[in-house]
């Protein structure tokens, strides 16, 4: 057993002995399946992460919010370090899912509960998300750690204040901010939205975007998402904002990673990764300033 999990095991909330699985697919934390006298568990393993202003307060006073809003798994106990979660019985969604009209329309009231009705269930201090000063901080952390490509940095932060000053003035919701189809968990009946690390307040367009570019959405798809999410005809200045946050969104996606190659220890192939959104965020970006 790893030290990791030999940690788990000790957790006191344990009614019996169990032996933590390693659950694959984390990125940013690592996450266990735990086993206790019939009932299942998720354990999310991760400290405060300031490089990518990732606070452990803020993500359990969300994942409480989100199932007292009756988005997300109940969280059953939480130290220093951990988290433990009711295992939702379901299946991962995947971008090809996503991409279905029927789950899109379904995950639609999922955002708009999350956006709208999630901060009343909030207890707390709780952050911000406004990825133009987050894209800001990475530019400064990747020079400070001489990460590769470095040399692209001034055009990407100049690139940067273009599409803040295109996004204007925002209303404000509470956002998920990382709407990987990876955190969406459907179990036949509803839609439960998980790992609230980068959960804050934001403009929605930015959940939205996000939603788009990391599902690989169709321009009808992203048309009928704005229209159905505001409840209005799509209008030119609405694209433009929008398309803007997407950009955004798809930078942010980038900085990220450059940062993990320099920092993170976990093992994934951050480099690809960095490399597969960089591309798309070119092509999103050349598509914003052709609008």
């Amino acid at each position: 057993m790893s030290d990791l999990a030999a940690q788990i095991a000790e957790l006191n909330c344990w009614r019996g002995n169990v032996t933590p699985t390693p659950l694959a697919g984390g990125i940013t934390n690592a996450n266990f399946i735990v086993e206790d006298q019939n009932m299942k568990f998720v354990v999310r393993a991760g400290e405060d992460i300031p490089l990518h202003h990732v606070m452990r307060f803020n993500e359990l006073a969300a994942s409480k919010a989100g199932f007292a809003a009756e988005l997300s798994p109940e969280v059953v106990h939480s130290e220093t370090g951990f988290m433990v979660l009711r295992f939702i019985d379901g299946k991962t969604l995947t971008e090809e899912d996503i991409r279905q009209q029927s789950i899109l329309a379904r995950i639609l009231p999922v955002l708009k509960r999350c956006h709208h009705n999630l901060p009343s269930y909030l207890q707390g201090p709780i952050l911000s998300f406004w990825v133009f000063h987050i894209l800001r901080d990475y530019c400064k952390t990747i020079k400070g750690g001489q990460g590769r490509l470095s040399d692209t940095l001034p055009g990407l932060m100049k690139n940067a204040e273009i599409l803040e000053k295109a996004v204007g003035s925002i209303d404000i919701i509470f956002g998920h901010n990382d709407l990987l189809a990876s955190n969406f968990i459907d179990d036949g009946d509803k839609i439960w939205l998980i790992d609230w690390d980068y959960a804050g307040f934001n403009s929605p367009l930015f959940d939205l975007g996000g939603l788009a570019s990391n599902n690989g959405l169709s321009t009808a798809q992203e048309e009928w998402l704005l229209e159905n999410y505001f409840g209005t005809p799509l209008t030119d200045p609405l694209w433009s904002q929008y398309t803007a946050m997407k950009c955004a969104s798809l930078l942010r996606e980038t900085l990220w990673s450059m940062v993990s190659e320099i920092h993170s220890d976990l093992d994934f192939d951050y480099q690809s990764y960095t490399e597969e959104n960089l591309v798309k965020y070119q092509t999103a970006y050349n598509d914003f300033i052709n609008l």
